[in-house]
């Protein structure tokens, strides 16, 4: 928005004047990366601390202090009088993104049944991207007041944290949570409650406490515990997810497309307009992820994404770097098959990486780890986010069109990875999963199969 942009970043609007000279360097301005990654360097604060806590006051308590430094954050950004302002309020925006993001799907993946977890946990993403959408729409109206257009903008990110704060409020706290507390009647009866009255739940109750009770024998802390050799498996699923996310590319696509779109025509509030587009595109994905992942696996839907990704990311290498040169001016014919590529490219995502980051790392660890090992990952995930946020618009400047080619080898080797190391897990209750990886090929080596949580049809 031009009045935010005059306000706090006048010296940005001098130099977007000559953007047609190089679009790879256009943005690249510290202060304005700096506005954006604060949120997610303490996101990673936020997680850390989150995942340090949660075993003793639960995941719901957890949420609700997530939802209210997030409304809290939107009030002080809404209020910025100064930069310094605006980056207290992205800092509590951060935290709160950082507990939300480490209590959500693990809470989603304690409460939703084995059959149709998959689809449950990818609600999370599925509501970021419509969150998402609904913020670029908001964007696109306010830009449109002036002076005070942003200030509406930034200040109704406390409608969703408001009703955050509501709905956590009035959830009850997972069953394992209130099992690993001592709360065994209160456990059964959130359990009661979620799977509906006059279900039998006496199985899989049974299967939460003997869950809790190996953990309880082996108390210590998560953290040490999961650099053990027989918590291997976790440890390297709680690295590889986020890095491989953030190596998928789609900073550099979504950063592109408002150049693309001025290049076939929207003259005026072209990034606005690019990103409503990308955000529609990432809604429809994931929706496909989550009716597909419980009904063909996990590993389909990484092999169908990496290799659209993949082709996405050579495409428009090839094009922007012949088509472009130092980004003064593409042909229409050309944009159009670039932007159908970027179009491509963001539904990829939210089907393969964009969706199942959240969904297995959200279900894969025991119940003794998983606070650390879904805090280490949301963590790793929002530090990388960081390092990309600040310092992408300089990769972006010096490598100019060879930054697609670069994202595009990893996604060769993560696709790799996930078809040779990440194990199904569709439809596995969450007390079951150290079977899946005690028989895998590779990982059986250092997670040993003890048969301690009972039947696996349970």
């Amino acid at each position: 928005m031009e009045s935010f942009l005059k306000k706090f970043f006048p010296g940005l609007l001098k130099k977007s004047a000559h953007a047609n000279k190089d679009v790879y360097c256009m943005y690249n301005n510290q202060a304005l990366t700096a506005f954006t990654s604060s949120l997610y360097a303490f996101g990673m604060v936020g997680t850390l601390v989150a995942s340090r806590v949660t075993r003793r006051v639960g995941r719901q308590a957890i949420m609700l202090i997530g939802g209210s430094l997030f409304l809290l954050g939107a009030l002080v950004n809404a209020a910025a009088a100064n930069i310094a302002m605006l980056i207290v309020g992205r800092m509590l925006l951060g935290l709160g993104l950082g507990f939300s993001g480490q209590a959500t799907p693990v809470y989603l993946a304690e409460v939703s049944p084995p059959r149709w977890r998959g689809g449950f946990i990818s609600a999370f993403p599925l509501f970021i991207s419509v969150g998402y959408l609904a913020a670029n729409l908001i964007n696109y109206g306010t830009s449109r007041i002036p002076v005070w257009g942003w200030r509406l903008s930034l200040g109704l990110a406390a409608v969703p944290a408001a009703v955050m704060v509501a709905g956590a409020s009035l959830i009850p706290d997972t069953p394992s949570s209130l099992v690993l507390r001592g709360k065994h009647d209160d456990a059964r009866a959130a359990l009661q409650r979620v799977r509906g009255k006059g279900v039998d739940i006496g199985a899989e109750f049974a299967d939460i406490l003997a869950a809790a009770e190996h953990a309880r024998r082996n108390e210590e802390g998560a953290f040490r515990r999961i650099l053990r050799r027989e918590y291997r498996p976790y440890l390297v699923m709680a690295v590889a997810f986020p890095v491989f996310l953030n190596l998928t590319g789609v900073a550099v696509t979504a950063f592109f497309s408002p150049i693309l779109f001025r290049t076939v025509g929207f003259e005026s509030d072209a990034a606005l307009m690019g990103a409503v587009i990308l955000g529609v595109m990432n809604i429809g994905g994931i929706l496909g992820s989550g009716f597909a992942m419980d009904r063909y696996g996990r590993k389909l839907l990484f092999v169908i994404g990496g290799a659209l990704m993949f082709t996405c990311q050579v495409t428009m290498a090839s094009i922007i770097g012949t088509q472009l040169g130092n980004g003064s001016k593409m042909a229409k014919g050309y944009a159009v098959a670039v932007l159908i590529a970027t179009f491509v490219f963001s539904a990829s995502f939210s089907w393969s990486w964009g969706a199942l980051y959240w969904t297995i790392p959200g279900e894969i660890y025991p119940v003794e780890v998983r606070s650390a090992g879904q805090g280490a990952a949301v963590a790793l995930n929002l530090g990388l986010n960081f390092l990309q946020a600040q310092f992408f618009l300089a990769m972006l400047c010096c490598f100019r069109y060879g930054a697609f080619l670069f994202y595009a080898s990893w996604l060769v080797v993560m696709t790799a990875f996930a078809v040779a190391l990440v194990p199904e897990t569709k439809g596995v209750p969450l007390e079951s999963m150290g079977h899946v990886f005690a028989r895998h090929w590779y990982w059986g080596r250092f997670v040993k199969d003890q048969n301690k949580f009972g039947d696996e049809s349970t």
